[in-house]
């Protein structure tokens, strides 16, 4: 299994708030993450830092993921672990209040994909059935669009478009949407920050599902895309291949 992790500034932003990792452990399974933070200060990019931190943390300690049931328990556990750190370095630090972040965070393994998510951080599945979102937007906008108070064409230029309905770090309660898929052999996930979706279409990204190059080339060539077309955001994406073809390179880490 190969996972390949990308992050730029973007062509605007000062610094970037984004942050990520792909982790793989003993047995060959990859911990995959994307955050957005958000916040003044530049406390964003540390929310979002500390929310892959102890989830990398959490997965250096984790010798197996055997099911979906451990894969979702332990996603649950770990994002309920990440709010509260978060809230309590906002509450400890003055500098940080009111920072949070987004967070997609995938366990994957050679038969399945676990994923956890809060906010508008995204995971893509491209398989047998095509290529898909298979996460939901946490946002004002995407509940609009769900509730047939607006199009989808009307989402992508709303000016509430950023406006989040949850995060990590914000509420001390906040429940985070968890799923299981199954990951057969060449099947490919991609995870990624809004910086990415809000320039490069659907159809663009799902070039992933027939791609046969060399994925830090894919990734690359995406973030230059965003980036050419104004990069106005901190774009970060992460690419996860159920091949069993030997790795030539390690795992790409944040």
């Amino acid at each position: 299994m190969i996972g390949r992790f990308f992050t730029d500034t973007g062509q605007v932003r000062s610094h970037n708030e984004d942050a990520g990792g792909a982790y793989k452990n003993d047995k060959g399974q990859i911990l995959a993450v994307v955050a957005d933070g958000m916040g003044g200060h530049r406390a964003g990019d540390v929310a979002s830092q500390l929310a892959v931190t102890i989830l990398h943390n959490r997965w250096k300690e984790t010798l197996s993921v055997e099911s979906p049931d451990q894969a979702e328990t332990w996603l649950k556990e770990a994002i309920h672990e990440v709010n509260q750190k978060i809230l309590e370095h906002s509450h400890e630090n003055e500098e940080c209040r009111g920072m949070g972040t987004t967070v997609v965070v995938s366990i994957c393994s050679e038969s399945f994909v676990s994923v956890g998510h809060i906010g508008d951080s995204r995971v893509y599945l491209a398989d047998s059935d095509g290529f898909r979102q298979i996460t939901e937007d946490h946002s004002l906008v995407n509940e609009l669009v769900r509730s047939g108070q607006i199009s989808e064409d009307e989402a992508e230029h709303h000016p509430r478009k950023n406006v989040l309905l949850k995060a990590l770090g914000t509420d001390e309660q906040v429940t985070a949407d968890i799923l299981t898929v199954e990951f057969e052999e060449d099947n490919r996930l991609l995870l990624c920050s809004d910086g990415l979706t809000n320039k490069v279409s659907g159809d663009e990204l799902a070039e992933i599902a027939d791609y046969e190059g060399d994925w830090e080339n894919f990734g690359h060539n995406l973030i230059d895309l965003a980036n050419d077309r104004g990069g106005e955001d901190n774009i970060t994406l992460v690419i996860v291949h159920n091949t069993q073809a030997p790795e030539k390179e390690g795992v790409e880490e944040c």
